[in-house]
């Protein structure tokens, strides 16, 4: 089951499954981002506000903020499988994302094997703000601590990925002041 979930207290909304947990309410989350997790798996939700990257077209700005959470990750190998633009008929109240598919393997900290972990990436390029809102989707589906999932739930995360990046609705331009 989803619903309709509101981020940065109400400025951004989006539908996300209601077993997802919202991380901050067992960790610290930088102001910046809303990070949720699944109870069953290693999937999580990342919806993050950053400052644009220097490229103008959308296509490219995606690959870099890909290119960025691989080093973050310090991914082994990264691979785009594809990207596509995505309309979410919000007629122009919230600009249309690009979405990135692809895959990072990335080796855990004090783990001897690397995950797979398949990326599902949404940029909203807030241009007069220079922002850029991204929302990511981790996949896990090699893990060595059990978090991975199968490619029957790999199909469903990415349905309620592309659900989640259909509905996000940016509500108050003000979070980007």
């Amino acid at each position: 089951m989803s619903a309709n979930k509101e981020l940065f207290g109400g400025t951004i909304t989006a539908t996300l499954p209601t077993s997802l947990i919202d991380a901050s309410d067992f960790r610290q989350v930088p102001d910046t981002q809303e990070v949720f997790i699944s109870r069953d798996s290693g999937v999580s939700i990342v919806v993050e506000v950053l400052q644009s990257v220097d490229a103008a077209d959308l296509r490219e700005a995606a690959s870099l903020h890909f290119d960025a959470l691989a080093h973050d990750n310090d991914a082994q190998t990264k691979h785009v499988s594809e990207t596509m633009d995505f309309p979410n008929g919000s007629n122009g109240a919230t600009p249309n994302p690009v979405v990135l598919y692809g895959t990072q393997t990335v080796q855990k900290f004090n783990s001897t094997s690397a995950d797979e972990v398949r990326i599902l990436l949404a940029l909203y390029r807030v241009s007069d703000k220079n922002t850029d809102l991204v929302m990511t989707m981790n996949v896990p589906m090699v893990s060595a601590d059990g978090g991975a999932v199968s490619e029957e739930d790999w199909n469903q995360a990415k349905a309620v990925f592309e659900i989640a990046a259909k509905s996000l609705r940016i509500v108050d331009y003000g979070l980007f002041a």
